[in-house]
């Protein structure tokens, strides 16, 4: 799953962070920079840690650019944030690798590259407590056929914001993680051909929930322009991904800090 979703739950969080944002009245710009610890791969016991880099522009009408989701339309009032882009699916070595997803133990699985993902998400706010969707279609990659097949997820979330203060915001998220078959064998199971060429038996992953957990981000103001913030997720994985042969804990944790600055 994408380093750069850190497990996928970075999304929620992005969710409370934005809820209260009304559609920009100008051009809006932000760079973004930080360092991220997270498992080399979903359901790995070693670590990697890796830089965060980033940024974004937005237009008076919507229409933003961004380094994590892509291009798209995004649109927030008072209570409900939708958006809608195309971007670029995560991606896994069979090696390792300082800035990519993946781990030597893979090796003989072959890379899943990434390719074109299409994109929509949508909060409401509940009076305090933000529900929230996201749905990423990844297109089909035809050069692997172990790891090829188009897959989608879904990620469903809940927050609150738990304190906000003189020491800063701090906002708890609730997540479930649900894919299709072909993204949990995508990501989770491992062929006949997989299995001939590498340490792992073959495993026929079905369709169905990924993972459950929780994050927490505290973010503090450093001046009118630059925010820092903080992130702890946590994610357990479900049956489907948890019993596949290439996980060795069920239990992912990821550490994230970055700097932002909006102008």
């Amino acid at each position: 799953m994408r380093s750069k979703h850190l497990c996928l739950s970075i999304t929620s969080v992005c969710l409370l962070s934005g809820a209260d944002t009304v559609l920009a009245q100008d051009w809006a710009y932000s760079l973004k920079a930080g360092v991220a610890s997270m498992p080399r791969y979903s359901g790995s016991d070693e670590r990697r840690t890796e830089p965060l880099l980033g940024g974004a522009i937005v237009s008076p009408w919507g229409i933003f650019l961004d380094s994590d989701k892509g291009l798209g339309w995004r649109y927030k009032d008072d209570a409900l944030s939708f958006s809608a882009y195309v971007g670029a699916s995560a991606s896994r070595m069979d090696k390792n690798e300082r800035l990519r997803a993946g781990s030597k133990r893979l090796k003989g699985m072959g890379e899943i590259k990434s390719r074109t993902q299409l994109g929509v998400s949508a909060s409401y706010n509940l009076g305090g407590v933000i529900v929230g969707a996201t749905l990423e279609h990844a297109l089909k990659e035809d050069d692997h056929k172990d790891s090829g097949k188009a897959f989608t997820h879904l990620e469903l979330s809940v927050g609150t914001n738990l304190y906000d203060g003189r020491y800063g915001v701090i906002d708890a998220s609730l997540s479930s993680h649900f894919g299709d078959r072909d993204y949990l064998q995508t990501w989770y199971g491992v062929t006949t051909g997989q299995a001939a060429q590498s340490r792992f038996k073959a495993y026929n992953a079905e369709g169905g929930n990924i993972s459950n957990g929780m994050s927490l981000t505290w973010s503090v103001p450093i001046s009118e322009h630059t925010q820092f913030s903080t992130l702890l997720d946590v994610q357990y994985l479900a049956n489907e991904a948890g019993n596949s042969p290439i996980v060795e804990r069920r239990l992912q944790t990821s550490v994230m800090g970055s700097l932002k600055y909006s102008f």
